[in-house]
């Protein structure tokens, strides 16, 4: 029932809670039996029967001192004592049970961390009242027998049993629940996420209780006692985020955390919203169950899509104004400052609703004040909320929760943590700043990182709304679309605003286009393809608009996958990865050029410089592997029979060798703009050679992994002429002849950077002679390599007067060494002639 996606690397996601509640009654909280089943009322004729049980007169458990609150249930509270009233028309009917941790300390997660979600059952069997853990993971046709055997595997666990205390006005059970929630019950326990040991009672409380006509809301002061080994931060698992997850971390003195756990238990709605089946041609999230029918020769996994439910207050309208509408609360924490672009990324999807037929179906408002409302909580089931963290992390995350029956979404909480605004900084300075001279100056105008903010919210809103990640969204556009000003203003950087195509840095300056993603026509077509309401005949309808995908490649859907498909890769742009990091390289030179006076001012240190210069480095290297991963690469098309000839396309020979070339130039070779000295000479006293040759060392293995070797040569064989393939061998050897190009210089001088990448592309080769593995050709093909370089390596070094300085010499001479031992450990390595003028010959063995 969990979906968790959000803004920057891969997540399955988190859930939250429903927003389908009733109003609360006016007036205040009831004490004694007011509110509660009166006592002239109560059946006395239960008299001797229910002594005989333990079941004790109903002025006997809930005395004066319990105040009540009706609602869903009805609630009585005294102190850390709970009971509730449950009438008997509230029993075997579905609810949800979402718990979160609401607050918490430093170094131990956020505010509006997800604990868990669990459809409940609420079943009175006797004198005792049973909760119970209900499954939807198995169905069965009830008009078919097989559903008997579906019955016999479907029990739902007991969550926990209660004693019925007291019988109220129309045979209401009162049960007391004070340990349903302070006793930490597994299901419903934050002690993993906060690995804890367990919870310590006596410095536990009950916080606060509410009941609302369709849900119940409790507060719990809960601590846990510390595991001895216990260290991390207690961050939430991790969502399809692209953001790092960096946080303070506990005091290693501590044994105990407190929290405020927060518990909402809410009626799902009597009539389940009429499904919308799955079809992975769409990018939805969905819910999954196994269907048994007896006339199936196999198991059927039935998928339903997660979606709102929008319905139109007018059907006949071709748009209209929905029944309810999608409501986002900005929450009381966000900062002013920000408020009108966290309203606007909200808003950001009106046009898409409108052209599926629903006009203003997304809304954005501001949360109430306390004086205006003193019982919204954010925490409220009834609300979808913006919140707002106070963390270092640079993350933001678009939780939500669903209805497991229908796919409904109920409720959707957006999580923003505050340096998600450096983020967004860094990320536009480093990319799109040589286009937009207002933003070649730290710090950026609020203006552009509202903007970016924007953006941010419309990606997670997207997550809440039912939508994953689409990574083959950023590669349908071409490099000159990317640069055209009115194709850009139409469409957008990227065909949707849930891929991670960021901030537009393949446009050059003087071009004009536009900068930051907004809503593309992909999320217009998923928009309409799930949210879209059809009078009559819906499967056709649904058919038509998925047509539109055969010749439109902006409509369709890839979910990442960097390392085998170059047109689903993260934080790319362009159909054209060579041309488009051509493009993108010219303007982190440009960065680089003004990197000092923008980051620079009088009297501040150099920690902003650093800070961006590293940035520059990791821009460097995404699009460097953009490039790296048309090697071997295969494309998909989400397509099925009949709509294209073949589903997996191999990328053309001429591509991956272009792409090799295009690295042996642009990153195996020392960049200079890397190495500028008005940058390094502020920053560090060594260490940019480390840095460059961590970036080429990555670029190596990806592209020299058994992956990658083993699916280029098995597409040799899926060709007609396998010639006409680039092969394995042949990638080695371009990437031979490119790193060692010096050998084929005389006399050979190698510098620092390039011998640091020799030892490293020696290395990885030698790594390659380990484990072999039976189906690989990886290892004899490294061994080949090996051979190869040793031998050019002894040519030149028998030749006198072919070395030009004795680092040059002392590296070919280790190298070649080492190679040779490696490959015959048994074997003697021959001394080298005197290699420059004036020197001896060294015997090495």
């Amino acid at each position: 029932m969990k979906r968790s996606h959000s803004f920057l690397l891969f997540l399955s996601f988190l859930l939250f809670v429903p927003s389908l509640a009733g109003q609360r009654p006016d007036g205040p909280r009831r004490r004694g039996g007011d509110g509660a089943t009166p006592r002239s009322s109560r059946n006395e004729d239960r008299g001797q029967e229910e002594k005989k049980s333990g079941i004790k007169d109903y002025d006997e458990v809930i005395t004066q001192d319990f105040e009540s609150d009706p609602g869903l249930f009805l609630v009585h509270r005294s102190d850390d004592k709970l009971y509730f009233e449950i009438p008997k028309d509230a029993f075997n009917k579905d609810l949800l049970w979402v718990t979160q941790i609401a607050k918490t300390q430093s170094g131990f997660g956020y505010g509006g961390t997800s604990v868990g979600n669990r459809v409940v059952r609420w079943e009175l069997r006797g004198e005792k009242v049973l909760l119970r853990d209900v499954k939807y993971r198995i169905r069965g046709d009830r008009e078919d027998s097989v559903n008997h055997a579906v019955e016999a595997t479907s029990v739902a666990p007991i969550i926990q049993s209660f004693d019925v205390k007291a019988w109220g006005k129309d045979q209401r059970a009162v049960i007391e629940t004070t340990d349903l929630f302070l006793g930490d019950l597994p299901e419903f326990s934050a002690k993993r996420r906060l690995d804890a040991s367990g919870v310590d009672k006596s410095r536990s409380f009950l916080e606060e209780v509410k009941s609302f006509p369709e849900n119940i809301e409790t507060k719990v002061l809960m601590t846990y006692r510390l595991s001895s080994n216990s260290g991390s931060s207690g961050s939430s698992r991790r969502s399809p985020t692209p953001f790092p997850r960096r946080g303070p971390r506990r005091d290693p003195s501590q044994g105990a955390v407190t929290v405020l756990m927060h518990h909402s238990m809410v009626k799902l709605p009597d009539q389940p919203m009429q499904p919308r089946v799955h079809d992975d041609r769409v990018g939805f999230f969905n819910v999954s169950f196994e269907e048994y029918d007896g006339l199936d020769h196999e198991v059927e996994t039935i998928r339903y899509i997660t979606r709102w439910r929008l319905e139109k207050k007018d059907p006949a309208a071709a748009v209209s104004e929905p029944v309810k509408p999608i409501v986002f609360y900005v929450g009381r924490g966000v900062p002013a400052t920000w408020r009108p672009y966290v309203k606007e990324g909200i808003e950001m999807w009106q046009p898409a609703f409108e052209a599926a037929g629903f006009k203003n179906a997304i809304l954005a408002k501001d949360a109430p004040s306390r004086s205006e409302d003193p019982d919204w909580d954010a925490e409220d089931a009834r609300y979808s909320t913006i919140r707002w963290l106070p963390s270092t992390v640079e993350n933001a995350m678009g939780p939500h929760v669903h209805d497991p029956r229908s796919g409904e979404i109920l409720e959707a909480d957006i999580l923003v943590y505050h340096n998600v605004l450096k983020l967004v900084r860094d990320w536009y300075f480093i990319q799109a700043s040589p286009n937009d001279p207002k933003a070649q100056k730290l710090p950026l105008p609020q203006e552009t990182v509202g903007k970016a903010l924007a953006y941010v919210i419309a990606h997670e809103v997207g997550h809440t709304l039912g939508f994953p990640h689409n990574m083959k969204a950023s590669s349908t556009y071409t490099v000159e679309q990317l640069r055209d000003p009115e194709f850009t203003a139409k469409y957008g950087t990227e065909a949707s605003i849930m891929d991670y195509g960021r901030f537009n840095y393949v446009a050059q300056p003087g071009d004009g286009a536009q900068l930051i993603p907004t809503i593309g026509p992909y999320d217009f077509f998923a928009v309409e393809w799930g949210y879209r309401q059809f009078r009559n005949r819906a499967d056709q309808g649904l058919k038509e608009i998925l047509a539109r995908q055969v010749d439109n490649p902006m409509l369709r859907f890839g979910n990442p996958n960097p390392n085998e498909d170059p047109s689903q890769q993260t934080e790319d742009l362009g159909s054209d990865p060579v041309a488009a990091t051509e493009l993108g390289l010219k303007n982190l030179d440009r960065v680089a050029s003004y990197l000092v006076e923008a980051c620079c001012q009088e009297g501040e240190d150099y920690e902003l410089l650093d800070n961006m210069y590293q940035q520059l480095i990791g821009q460097r290297n995404r699009e460097l592997m953009h490039v790296a991963n048309l090697v071997g690469g295969v494309t998909k098309a989400n397509l099925r029979f009949g709509d294209a000839s073949q589903v997996y396309f191999p990328v053309e020979r001429s591509k991956q060798k272009q792409a090799v070339e295009f690295l042996q130039l642009h990153a195996f070779q020392t960049p200079p703009s890397l190495i500028q000295q008005d940058i390094l000479l502020r920053l560090e006293a060594s260490g940019v050679s480390d840095r460059i040759l961590s970036s080429q060392k990555r670029l190596l293995s990806a592209l020299i992994q058994e992956s990658r070797v083993k699916r280029m040569a098995e597409g040799q064989t899926r060709l007609e002429r396998p010639g006409d393939g680039y092969s394995p061998l042949e990638m080695l050897q371009d990437l031979r002849t490119g790193i060692w190009s010096e050998l084929q210089q005389r006399p050979v001088s190698v510098d620092l950077y390039r011998r640091n990448l020799q030892r490293a592309h020696v290395d990885l080769l030698l790594d390659q002679l380990g484990d072999e593995v039976p189906s690989s050709d990886l290892p004899a093909l490294a061994r080949g390599e090996l051979r190869a370089l040793a031998a050019a390596m002894q040519s030149k070094l028998r030749a006198p007067g072919s070395i030009a300085d004795q680092e040059s010499l002392l590296h070919l001479e280790d190298l070649r060494d080492r190679i040779r031992q490696a490959l015959d450990p048994q074997s003697r390595v021959s001394p080298s002639p005197a290699s420059m003028s004036g020197s001896g010959s060294v015997q090495r063995w």
